[in-house]
């Protein structure tokens, strides 16, 4: 990974290392940069697996020392790496098969194609949710194996509640957890756990894209409003509470739940059955 870590985000102070468990990696220990390389052999062999049962071109966001780079390479598919380190990005194009374009850039920034293609990367985790906007604003991309904070893909993937960000973007994008990964599968090792999070674009909305913008301008007002998600209803939509529970209860939505509770599909009844 490639960016500059806040000084409230430092990763655990790790012990030597040799060359077997990546120490000897002559980029290995940019701290500054926020760089946490994944070298444990069993969550590298489920990130490959899971971008081999994708199809299409791979996109690999801050590639790093190119621990993910190298096997996904062995895919035999179309491989680009962006990585923001030109050190580690020169050291990439020594080392990868020349078939492997490797681009020197940030990824917040740098142009993704514009045609179908998968999106693998280790997401810096001062960067997860800058980079999580990133992609689901962009087009064309069909799947994304990304690894990230536990915390943050958790809630992408709406375990025990969803956020904000996952009801504005579900019905475009599905989101699991395939994994946690612990802490002491990266060096040097972060405070917190990591989860590997797979998402796919839907191929049929829940919203139709020409409501994007205003759907998610309205989801904001509801996670706006405390309390239950009846309340949020009513105060949003302008009705009263006996109309915004009967809407709950044609969705499936218990009434009296918080809106973080509600599913992809009840967010598309709800909208769809909106007063207008």
């Amino acid at each position: 990974m490639s960016r500059r870590r806040p000084a409230s985000s430092s990763p655990r102070p790790s012990t030597p290392r040799t060359a077997a468990d990546g120490g000897g990696h002559p980029l290995s220990r940019r701290h500054d940069l926020g760089q946490n390389d994944l070298v444990d052999a069993r969550t590298i062999r489920a990130v490959v697996d899971a971008a081999a049962a994708t199809r299409g071109p791979i996109v690999e966001l801050a590639a790093g020392t190119g621990r993910l780079t190298a096997p996904l390479a062995g895919l035999g598919r179309s491989l680009t790496a962006i990585e923001l380190d030109p050190r580690r990005a020169d050291a990439l194009r020594s080392r990868l098969p020349a078939a492997v374009r490797v681009v020197q850039g940030d990824l917040l920034t740098a142009a993704l194609p514009r045609a179908p293609h998968v999106v693998v990367g280790n997401l810096p985790f001062h960067l997860t949710t800058a980079a999580l906007r990133r992609l689901l604003a962009a087009e064309h991309w069909t799947s994304a194996v990304l690894i990230m904070q536990w915390e943050a893909a958790r809630r992408r993937a709406g375990i025990g509640g969803g956020s904000q960000l996952t009801a504005q973007w579900s019905p475009w994008f599905a989101f699991r957890v395939d994994r946690r990964i612990p802490s002491t599968a990266f060096r040097p090792r972060p405070a917190v756990d990591a989860a590997l999070l797979l998402i796919d674009r839907r191929r049929a909305p829940i919203v139709p894209s020409a409501d994007r913008v205003a759907y998610q301008r309205w989801v904001g007002a509801v996670f706006s409003v405390p309390g239950a998600a009846a309340l949020a209803l009513a105060r949003v939509d302008g009705t009263g509470r006996r109309a915004a529970r009967e809407r709950c209860r044609r969705a499936g939505i218990d009434a009296e739940r918080a809106v973080s509770r509600i599913t992809a599909e009840q967010w598309g009844l709800l909208w769809a059955r909106r007063p207008r």
